[in-house]
């Protein structure tokens, strides 16, 4: 019997297959699982949380942000984790650059205690700042309970984003344009400015981001040291706290969507910013 010609349709159908077999990609059973994962770990719980915080309507969502003690906490929160994002990212470029031009003695000390905030548990990481800037402070520095107390512990938890999304751009950084600059008479300060920065851009945005993100919802480390005195150190995660313990959820609910549309909100303009610097450093090239 003789087979029917195979179409255009055909014909692109099975080369597709083929090159998604050559890209390696997991077909429709992977994808479907990915998928449902996402849905029952991200996707339902944050679908969960946005109906809770609308139990009582658009108005009882909008009071319930507007509460002067709800504004207080997002606003002392947004600020210290905008300050903690733009120190990070220089300090955490710095030590980047550092781990990746210099050599020094204990450098894969220094290189594997930058992960330490992932792996330590952040109420710890509080303690340990109580013990230091508390009332028994050995230095006779007491920050406990102050908006730099939040500053300092935010810093901690947040300074490996930055480190760790510039570190790998560097590594891969050519060196051979840096010296080719260098040898046409460009300054270190130039060859930074137009060169090196244009290509970190991106991942310092990056780990800006994520930064900012991680600050905004961080908890346990400023549990202790930050006292969460309302409308002066109280960050919206201990506010969301106190709501719960009163049975307000709606009120802890709305503040925890405010949190998730601010945090997409900085992601989303960086990512854009990000892309187009990278577009532009492409086209310079």
């Amino acid at each position: 019997m003789l087979e029917a010609p195979a179409t255009g349709t055909d014909v692109g159908s099975a080369r597709r297959r083929a090159g998604l077999r050559a890209a390696g990609g997991v077909g429709p059973l992977g994808l479907g699982v990915a998928t449902l994962w996402l849905s029952v770990i991200v996707l339902l719980p944050l679908a969960a949380i946005s109906v809770k915080a609308f139990d009582d309507g658009l108005s009882g969502f909008v009071d319930a942000i507007d509460a002067p003690s709800a504004r207080a906490a997002l606003t002392v929160t947004v600020a210290v984790s905008a300050i903690v994002a733009l120190v990070n990212v220089v300090m955490g470029t710095l030590i980047a650059w550092v781990l990746v031009r210099d050599d020094f003695p204990g450098k894969r000390i220094v290189n594997a205690l930058i992960d330490l905030p992932f792996a330590l548990p952040t109420i710890v990481a509080s303690i340990v700042l109580l013990s230091l800037y508390g009332p028994s402070s050995p230095f006779d520095i007491q920050l406990n309970a102050t908006r730099p107390a939040l500053v300092i512990a935010l810093l901690f938890v947040t300074l490996p984003f930055v480190v760790r999304a510039v570190q790998p751009v560097l590594l891969e950084l050519d060196r051979e344009i840096e010296e080719a600059a260098a040898s046409l008479g460009a300054s270190n300060l130039q060859i930074f400015r137009r060169i090196v920065l244009p290509t970190l851009a991106p991942a310092i945005l990056s780990g800006a981001g994520l930064a900012f993100t991680r600050a905004i919802g961080e908890y346990g480390s400023v549990v202790l040291i930050g006292g969460g005195i309302p409308r002066e150190t109280e960050v919206a995660s201990q506010y969301i706290q106190k709501q719960i313990e009163v049975d307000r959820f709606v009120n802890a609910a709305a503040v925890s969507v405010a949190l998730l549309l601010i945090a997409f909100a900085v992601l989303f303009v960086l990512r854009i910013v990000g892309h187009r610097t990278a577009r532009r450093e492409e086209q310079a090239r």
